[in-house]
């Protein structure tokens, strides 16, 4: 019996390093998404902190609220509050596994939905650090994969790999991902622009377990380390498994959000 479990120990472990760097990368890809599913519905309080390269900084008050939908991507609505130069923004998005997001922008100012073009969306959000891509939800879909090494991310055991993405509009050439391997949390992206060259980076800091432990960081840092300026979301009031549904993501009632 102890030498069958050996041999079976040692085939597993065969089976494992037979793996190429792309599978494995998939793999690691794959449970990152099926350890983010089972919360239904989430809304939260974000506050959108701009600072820019002297230190300078600006904030702007959203409430966020996005719906796990069921064999396709994530939708997800969010309106501006404060202050008063961007008060009713709303922007509205219909990610997708495969094929261009669909994603809608209301202006306030011009009083019209503007949908933003599917070679438009590595343009910036609202002026942040954020591109459009960067704030839909990322399907595994999205992208081929690459596993690279493992590392320990935030004290904890950890394996980081690189992303491809499949639109040829994407802003990038690929991303490199930090993931720990107990709960398969995303702890930073590092971005690469179209020449190849480190473009931005995107740190989750101060994870908490809610509903369905679904874990979600209280804070995401974007710092672009080509202009020098940041962006940071500030979570807060998180909510899950609420009474909102698909009838509250609809971009004919943009223009009515309050």
């Amino acid at each position: 019996m102890k030498n069958l479990i050996t041999l079976l120990f040692i085939f597993s472990a065969l089976t494992i390093s037979a793996k190429t760097p792309e599978q494995l990368g998939l793999e690691l890809a794959k449970m990152v998404k099926q350890k983010d599913t089972g919360w239904v519905n989430q809304v939260a309080k974000v506050q959108m902190i701009l600072q820019n390269q002297h230190g300078q900084k600006s904030t702007r008050e959203m409430t966020i609220k996005t719906l796990e939908v069921k064999n396709d991507g994530d939708k997800s609505l969010t309106l501006f509050k404060s202050p008063r130069d961007v008060k009713g923004t709303s922007f509205l998005s219909f990610s997708h596994p495969v094929g261009a997001d669909d994603q809608w922008l209301y202006l306030p100012a011009l009083r019209r939905v503007k949908r933003i073009a599917s070679d438009n969306k590595s343009g910036p959000f609202m002026g942040s650090e954020f591109a459009f891509e960067d704030i839909s939800s990322q399907e595994v879909e999205k992208y081929t994969y690459k596993y690279i090494r493992d590392e320990k991310v935030n004290g904890e055991d950890g394996k980081v790999f690189e992303r491809y993405p499949v639109d040829k509009n994407s802003g990038y050439t690929k991303q490199v991902v930090w993931v720990d391997t107990k709960e398969y949390r995303i702890h930073k992206i590092v971005f690469f622009d179209r020449k190849n060259d480190k473009l931005k980076t995107l740190t989750y800091s101060d994870y908490k377990a809610y509903f369905n432990n679904t874990w979600r960081p209280k804070e995401m840092n974007m710092i672009n380390h080509q202009n020098g300026k940041s962006t940071s979301l500030v979570w807060q009031n998180y909510r899950f498994n609420t009474s909102i549904n698909k009838r509250d993501f609809d971009k004919n009632a943009l223009k009515r959000l309050k």
